[in-house]
């Protein structure tokens, strides 16, 4: 703050110094104010807050709302609020609690789980409401945008002009974000370039500094260049135009954007291999944003910071290129990562140490092998979906230039990884001898040869164990499927409804074991199985025997990114299978309209829970004496017990409640 307080001195004539210093003053007392006011326990405030309403206003109107409690922490009210709210059907409040907890689960980083909420309310201002449906729409546009869905992303943002939210509405960073350069620019000076006023010389700034940089991407650098100072100019007039006056947060705008300006310069100049000319810009640049950045322009931090490295490392300052090399962490920027890689390989190599070099080189050959067969598709798929059948041909054209860069890229990597290869032959030739060179060359061929056998030996022998125990489980699941179809045999030829009923409840349990070999096979991994898709088959199997019931029933399974060996899969699914058949069969004697279950399964290290209610009529009261000549109850205990627990139930509540640990 201080470097900041005497740049801005040095900069601004006297009147404006002494304005600096009362709006410093000024906004120094607010700050205090503001502290003490976030003193307020703001998650206990929102739960004072009697309507749905103003609970929904205050929410979306307390910007810092976790600084106290987390998002987990308000996520659990929430869930409360909208549980009580759908049980007296009151559909106004459904909505806003269900709108919250999208933006509570986008806090999160949950985007999925976002859309899904945000997609179930409707876009509606007579149902919903202006401003529900207003913030309804941006928090779909922001999922999108975290989720890379760039085309849905459009769709959303025509919505919003659509239904008359047209205020901050521009397409031009979708564009950028998918390496669009010269098209986002275009949309940019037809949405923005219009709406800057002649004397606002900070806007005019920003406006040149932005279509520099994406001249600087689209590889126009004296172009870029130019306007770049254009951007330089505008901004030395807003700061000294004391006519106009600044906030501590324009200051700081100010100061933050002149940081980038010079990074941009920089990086333009490296770009046109004018290193020397780059380093003061770059060199400002990062001296701003290290000192107050605080995480806001970590991107423009990275991508600064490799270009000063790389600067130094053309100028031969190999000792200052890794100093600031080493500054880089914690990159997420998949490009910024292979800058990186590519950096530290080069430094590597021209320091002669080959063998470090040469990691470097083969960690950017694997990221640029995973992009080219995931991310190539899916940007394609996405630039044919906004850019039309019109622009079709520049698309092609953009992802073959993409390709043939990746192949030119693999091409330099394959060529370092030989030399430096060669390098360290040539070095062993010179320590050992031509003699015994040529004893140990011969000898590692046969090694390697040796060690290459071996190696397909084992991979053979561990494909077929795995095809082996594939074919071992798919015949088990067929011998299951069998001895079900024996019995819904016996079940047509046999007129005692108890044993049909036994007949049926055997079938069921079979089906549930045999679902368990069925998900083995059919996995990569034979030693676990995903449990959240095997419940959701093994409710449709149950579904399928008991044809009159259970099809109305609202079921949810939390169990997602759960798994389990086989050992305890199969009685897990065996007292699922009962509970959920005596659910289908006598929880919902009258109509299951509104029947609900829920089922929980959560495995964390050495530790699992598992819980399942429903909402039906609960258990007789005669249920402790009935458990001795219970089959069903007999056979879960049994089964809890073999996962080294005890089942607990709840009948206290509506419904039902099983609920015990295990290992």
């Amino acid at each position: 703050m201080k470097r900041f307080l005497k740049y801005r001195m040095q900069i601004m004539p006297k009147q404006a110094k002494i304005y600096l210093l009362i709006t410093l003053f000024s906004f120094g007392y607010i700050a205090a104010q503001s502290i003490q006011k976030q003193e307020v326990d703001l998650l206990e405030a929102f739960r004072d807050s009697e309507s749905a309403s103003e609970k929904f206003d205050f929410f979306f109107e307390t910007p810092n709302r976790y600084t106290q409690d987390s998002a987990y922490d308000w996520l659990d009210d929430v869930k409360v609020y909208l549980n009580s709210a759908e049980k007296i059907n009151d559909s106004s409040a459904i909505r806003l609690y269900k709108l919250i907890k999208a933006q509570l689960y986008f806090d999160i980083g949950d985007y999925n789980k976002s859309i899904a909420f945000a997609k179930e309310l409707p876009k509606s201002k007579d149902t919903l409401g202006q401003k529900p449906l207003e913030i309804l729409l941006t928090l779909l546009d922001e999922n999108y945008r975290e989720l890379k869905m760039f085309d849905e992303q459009i769709k959303v943002r025509e919505e919003k002009i659509e239904l008359g939210f047209t205020e901050g509405v521009a397409f031009y960073d979708i564009y950028e974000k998918m390496g669009l350069y010269r098209r986002a620019m275009n949309k940019y000076v037809q949405t923005v370039g219009p709406t800057i006023a002649d004397n606002d010389h900070l806007g005019k700034a920003k406006y040149h500094n932005k279509i520099g940089n994406f001249l600087r991407l689209e590889k126009s650098e004296p172009t870029a260049i130019g306007e770049l100072n254009k951007a330089s100019g505008f901004l030395q007039v807003a700061v000294n135009d004391i006519t106009i006056q600044k906030t501590e947060s324009d200051l700081f705008d100010i100061e933050f954007l002149n940081a980038e300006i010079e990074g941009n310069i920089g990086k333009c100049y490296v770009g046109l291999k004018q290193y020397k000319e780059a380093l003061p810009h770059l060199q400002a640049s990062l001296k701003i944003f290290e000192e107050f950045s605080n995480g806001k322009y970590a991107d423009q931090l990275v991508d600064n910071t490799l270009s000063f490295a790389n600067a130094h490392l053309q100028l031969g300052n190999y000792k200052t290129a890794k100093k600031h090399l080493d500054k880089v962490y914690q990159v997420e920027d998949i490009q910024q990562q292979l800058n990186l890689n590519h950096l530290l390989a080069s430094y590597y190599d021209k320091t002669e140490n080959y063998r470090t070099a040469n990691t470097f080189y083969k960690k950017n050959q694997r990221i640029s092998d995973s992009l080219k067969a995931n991310e190539q598709s899916i940007l394609k798929q996405q630039l044919v979906a906004i850019v039309g059948t019109s622009d079709l041909e520049n698309s092609r054209r953009l992802v073959n230039e993409q390709k043939a860069s990746n192949e030119k890229f693999r091409s330099e990597l394959q060529q370092q990884s030989e030399r430096t290869n060669l390098v360290i032959i040539s070095l062993i030739f010179t320590l050992l001898g031509f003699a015994g060179l040529v004893y140990a060359y011969l000898k590692s061929i046969k090694n390697q040869r040796l060690i290459a056998q071996q190696k397909h030996i084992i991979e053979d022998s561990l494909k077929e164990k795995d095809s082996l125990l594939k074919e071992i489980h798919h015949r088990v699941k067929n011998n299951l499927q069998m001895v079900s179809s024996l019995l819904s045999l016996q079940t047509k030829n046999t007129r005692s409804k108890a044993a049909i009923e036994a007949l049926e409840e055997g079938k069921s349990r079979v089906k549930a074991m045999a679902l368990i070999h069925q998900k083995l096979y059919q996995n990569e991994d034979l030693s676990v199985i995903e449990m959240q898709g095997y419940i959701e088959s093994l409710i449709n199997s149950v579904q399928s025997v008991y044809k009159k019931g259970g099809h109305n029933i609202s079921i949810t399974i939390d169990a997602e990114g759960t798994e389990l060996d086989i050992d305890r899969a199969i009685p897990f699914g065996l007292i699922l299978n009962e509970l959920v058949s005596n659910s289908f069969k006598y929880a919902f004697p009258e109509s299951d309209e509104n029947g609900k279950i829920y089922i929980h399964l959560r495995k964390n290290g050495d530790q699992g829970y598992f819980e399942y209610t429903d909402n039906g009529v609960g258990l007789p009261e005669d249920t402790d004496e009935r458990a001795n000549s219970s089959m069903g109850i007999r056979l879960m205990n049994r089964l809890v017990n073999q996962l080294q627990s005890k089942l607990n139930v709840d009948k206290t509540g509506e419904g039902v409640r099983f609920w015990f640990n295990f290992k």
